[in-house]
């Protein structure tokens, strides 16, 4: 924005270069891959793939492609993305949790659930959803406040309990408790210890006919999240049925009846487009955010300036829904911790016929891979690519990439329905963090990426917290949340 105070164009500060894993830098088989991948998958990979516009990798006789070239994504992507499905491979690795929810369907099926879905988060539904998140933040700054003493501590629990309960209460009109918030941050936890393996055969394209490696403790941790959410379903079911059920995201998605068929989704469908929700509403909000509180513990001059734009915006009032499009910095640094750490890395689709890219012959069955870490970084497309800066965004060439080279929420036909969603929560939880209190960064602590289900930090995101000086206390904050003062009056 010009002339906005919060924006700095000045290129004399030296920018923050948060960690990335180093790449390899000689060519390597399928099998050394597999086996480096299964601790960081981002060390199997070729450094090359930050410069390069097509890389190729065999294993046996299937072949992968990582597409990096912003005209051929556009191709996979955006101009015919029905002809390149979602990866088979993935969709097994996921299906503990997912089922078979509208993330890993194709074709007429998938077109049905989007059919179903879309209506939820058309319109004005954002606006309307705001005083829950509200609600939400207010919660979370008073569990933050306990943690406001200095001392080096993992944010990401908490990132977790604040985004599940922001879902929850957006979808099921109902508060996570800390019982349940804690039971799904370590249920996702055990979930996720498989996850570098899957992954990591889904990117070498790994055919069908592969064992499915999964370890049992992963099953059954997606059993107990699906079991958590196939509770709330029920519940909503019978309130339906007797005409008692809320008007929330749930009630609008199971009463949706697809506008060809006049179908609704029965309870499995339901339970499986709930978990993919849940999966895309609390985790990799969770991530994002937990990652951008590390990169402004490191840049002091960054947090202080989404603090001085959250003083003037808001003053010490509660935020209101139209200020969230004043929150312009705030956004533009979530939105560069969403380029150097996207939380969803990988897109791998399949070619559903031979394809020509650039002098490489694609043969049908292939698998494509449009990598959100590479083409966000990649040295061609950004100036300086691993910097973390949000002022990038005001920049020519900031603005360009936006078009071409910045992909978190996916884009063309399967873009993420809920990005608009995940723009306001950011926006709004992050401006009620800075305003009240510090992240400083931890001495001798640089945090690993470690592809999951979402892209995390290896041990956690580290930081220390205290509060601003004349900022609320976890009192007022109960204050504001339940109306009572401390002696239990009325305010």
């Amino acid at each position: 924005m010009t002339g906005c105070p919060f924006h700095d164009a000045s290129p004399a500060k030296e920018k923050f270069r948060p960690p990335k894993p180093p790449g390899r830098k000689s060519k390597a088989s399928g099998l050394v891959k597999l086996l480096v991948g299964r601790s960081n998958i981002f060390s199997a990979m070729n450094e090359r793939l930050y410069r390069g516009w097509l890389g190729r990798s065999n294993l046996l006789i299937h072949q992968a492609f990582l597409v990096n070239q912003p005209d051929l994504v556009r191709r996979v992507m955006v101009e015919r993305p029905m002809e390149f499905p979602k990866s088979p491979v993935m969709r097994r690795a996921l299906e503990g949790l997912l089922g078979e929810s509208v993330f890993v369907t194709n074709g007429e099926q998938w077109k049905r659930q989007r059919r179903m879905i879309d209506p939820a988060f058309a319109g004005g539904k954002l606006r309307g959803l705001f005083p829950v998140m509200r609600d939400c933040a207010d919660d979370m700054v008073a569990r933050v406040a306990d943690m406001a003493d200095g001392i080096p501590r993992s944010i990401d629990s908490e990132m977790t309990h604040v985004t599940a309960d922001v879902i929850f209460r957006t979808l099921f009109s109902t508060p996570i408790t800390q019982k349940d918030a804690y039971a799904v941050f370590e249920a996702f936890g055990r979930y996720q210890q498989a996850a570098p393996f899957v992954s990591l055969r889904s990117l070498l394209g790994a055919p069908s006919l592969w064992p499915r490696w999964f370890p049992s403790k992963s099953d059954q941790a997606g059993k107990e999240i699906r079991r958590l959410l196939l509770a709330f379903i029920e519940r909503r079911r019978v309130e339906i049925d007797e005409g008692q059920a809320p008007d929330d995201l749930a009630t609008a998605i199971m009463t949706t009846r697809d506008p060809e068929s006049g179908h609704m989704f029965d309870a499995v469908e339901m339970l499986d487009q709930v978990a993919i929700f849940f999966l895309a509403g609390h985790e990799t909000s969770a991530a994002a955010l937990g990652w951008t509180l590390y990169l402004i513990s490191k840049d002091q001059e960054v947090q202080d300036r989404m603090r001085a734009e959250a003083q003037e915006v808001l003053g010490d009032r509660k935020p209101d829904f139209s200020d969230m499009k004043a929150l312009s910095f705030t956004r533009d640094v979530f939105r560069e911790a969403m380029r150097l750490y996207p939380p969803v890395p990988f897109v791998i689709r399949r070619a559903s016929k031979r394809e020509r890219m650039r002098n490489y012959d694609v043969p049908k069955g292939s698998s494509l891979i449009v990598s959100q870490w590479f083409l966000q970084r990649h040295e061609k497309l950004w100036d300086h690519p691993d910097l973390f800066d949000p002022d990038r965004w005001n920049t020519e060439n900031g603005r360009e990439r936006a078009r071409d080279a910045y992909i978190p929420f996916s884009v063309g036909a399967r873009v993420c329905p809920g990005a608009g969603f995940a723009l306001q929560e950011a926006a709004l939880l992050l401006s009620e963090l800075v305003r009240r209190f510090k992240f400083l960064p931890v001495e001798n602590y640089a945090p690993t990426p470690v592809m999951q289900v979402t892209l995390r930090a290896g041990g956690g995101v580290r930081v220390r917290i205290e509060p601003v000086e004349g900022s609320s206390t976890k009192a007022e904050a109960h204050l504001r949340t339940t109306g009572e003062t401390s002696n239990g009056a009325r305010a």
